[in-house]
């Protein structure tokens, strides 16, 4: 299977997650967690550009695995608060909207093959909790991604 081949079928795979599971139920916040297309997005966009086709692999690949920790997760490991930019400029003033954004980070060691993962839920202002990302949690070393290269390349989703 070629490498365009492999990333159309996870895309798809992923495409269908996020359809047939709207949410899940997370204990720690003992509320539901959406899957959206605001968290689909941010698998294959940062901030600035489209993430390469590797890195999007390797990000779909993990999110059945970020689905479990979700549901099993009773604490979390990182938090952060910010007010963030939101939305786009207004043509009235050119001013863009700030709000306050939250990011929970919850890591484990999970799957067959073990990884060690982190899971990034988000909430925008009182709005409802998404699901937002999923990485290995693995340090870089001078700020190379070799690590995310080498698991997408061997295919972490038969782990």
């Amino acid at each position: 299977m070629s490498l365009d081949e492999h990333y159309k079928n996870l895309k798809e795979k992923t495409e269908k997650i996020f359809r047939n599971t709207p949410q899940v139920f997370c204990p720690y916040f003992n509320e539901y967690i959406t899957l959206n297309s605001d968290g689909f997005h941010h698998l294959q966009f940062s901030s600035r550009r489209e993430r390469n086709k590797e890195e999007q692999s390797l990000k779909f690949s993990l999110l059945p695995l970020a689905l479990i920790v979700l549901k099993k997760s009773g604490t979390i490991q990182e938090y952060r608060k910010i007010l963030q930019l939101s939305g786009s400029k207004s043509n009235r003033d050119g001013l863009t909207l700030m709000k306050q954004v939250q990011y929970w980070g919850f890591v484990a060691i999970i799957g067959d093959n073990p990884i060690k993962i982190r899971v990034i839920v988000r909430r925008v202002g009182d709005g409802k909790k998404v699901f937002w990302s999923v990485m290995p949690a693995l340090k870089l070393s001078n700020g190379k991604d070799n690590i995310n290269r080498h698991l997408s390349s061997k295919g972490i989703e038969n782990n």
